[in-house]
């Protein structure tokens, strides 16, 4: 298959109670550079601050046509659900009401696309904008807790991220369209809903969509940066963060049988209805967190602190036995003449 220079992008946007960083957003994307057919897709999860009237501004000027959506199922999911079923384009670019995407991002990931017709999927860095002064515990120069404040950067150099068991995050990521006709698309029952910090349906499709053999690019010049507020910048927040991962974690593992390095699930033991490997991460890291405590290593402290949440948010999703059900297909637009 020869590779394409024409294909066609939609930017899809959910959006819930944001306006003033959703128009930073909008702003950001009209300052976009290329010369391929594009429009914007935003979808409104119940906002009742004055998301409407930001939307109809940007709309009403935009260099390209704007779509504007309400979903009354509240749940990240559900809007983007709504969104990729009404996108148009062939390139089905996600990201988030609080991120400002670099003038070349949309054409970056696109050409990706263009250039190898093998790759479904696509990532870049996502840099910080920081509400406040980060804290002395979090570290800034090593990626472990990078992503409970949505912050990615693998580097200068592109790769395959099936080649180094690497995934991109939700506030940067390209899709072909034909993918979420072969796989289906976000699960509703993982994804942020309301003040929950439920997660990780990006990772669970691509766990669907890894089963059918997909490849997924890293795209260095893919660029976006995103809000971080002062509230997720404290202890008790990255505990929650963490301790929601490990539930979510739990039921994507429950639901394909997997974990997200490759490890059968049937043939793991377990203790109490836990994968043991689990119970034994709890001494380890404990022991890990008193020693850096003594030696006033506060960045290894918090480190294993979270590992230790995380685990706490595993087990308990696992005594829970709440599975999720399978995923519905979902139809997706009709790609623009």
């Amino acid at each position: 298959m020869p590779a394409r220079q024409d294909a066609s992008a939609s930017v899809v946007i959910g959006t819930y109670n944001r306006a003033r960083l959703l128009e930073a957003t909008l702003e950001s994307l009209r300052r976009t550079v290329s010369g391929r057919p594009w429009d914007v897709v935003v979808i409104d999860n119940n906002s009742n601050d004055d998301t409407g009237q930001v939307v109809s501004a940007f709309a009403a000027t935009a260099p390209v046509p704007v779509i504007y959506l309400h979903e009354a199922r509240q749940g990240k999911s559900n809007a983007l659900n709504t969104g990729l079923a009404h996108a148009r384009g062939d390139i089905l670019l996600l990201t988030d009401d609080d991120v400002e995407v670099d003038p070349h991002w949309l054409e970056e990931a696109c050409l990706a696309f263009d250039r190898d017709p093998t790759i479904d999927y696509a990532g870049g860095p996502v840099s910080p904008i920081w509400g406040a002064t980060p804290p002395s515990w979090f570290d800034q120069q090593r990626s472990d807790l990078w992503g409970t404040v949505a912050i990615l950067d693998y580097g200068a150099a592109p790769f395959v991220f099936e080649e180094r068991q690497r995934v991109p995050l939700g506030a940067n990521m390209a899709i072909r369209r034909d993918l979420i006709a072969r796989v289906g698309a976000f699960h509703p029952e993982l994804g942020r809903n309301g003040r929950s910090l439920l997660g990780q349906e990006q990772a669970e499709f691509l766990a669907r969509a890894r089963a059918h053999g997909i490849r997924g690019a890293y795209v260095p010049g893919m660029k976006v940066a995103h809000h971080v507020p002062a509230s997720r910048l404290t202890k008790d927040y990255f505990r929650r963060w963490w301790f929601w991962k490990g539930i979510s974690r739990a039921r994507v593992d429950a639901m394909h049988h997997r974990t997200e390095l490759g490890l059968d699930l049937r043939h793991v033991p377990r203790i109490a209805g836990v994968p043991r490997y689990v119970w034994g991460q709890i001494p380890r890291e404990a022991a890990e967190w008193v020693r850096a405590r003594l030696a006033r290593r506060e960045k290894d402290a918090m480190r294993h602190a979270m590992r230790l949440a995380y685990c706490l948010g595993y087990i308990r999703a696992c005594w829970s036995r709440r599975t999720l059900a399978p995923l519905a297909p979902i139809a997706v637009g009709s790609s623009p003449a």
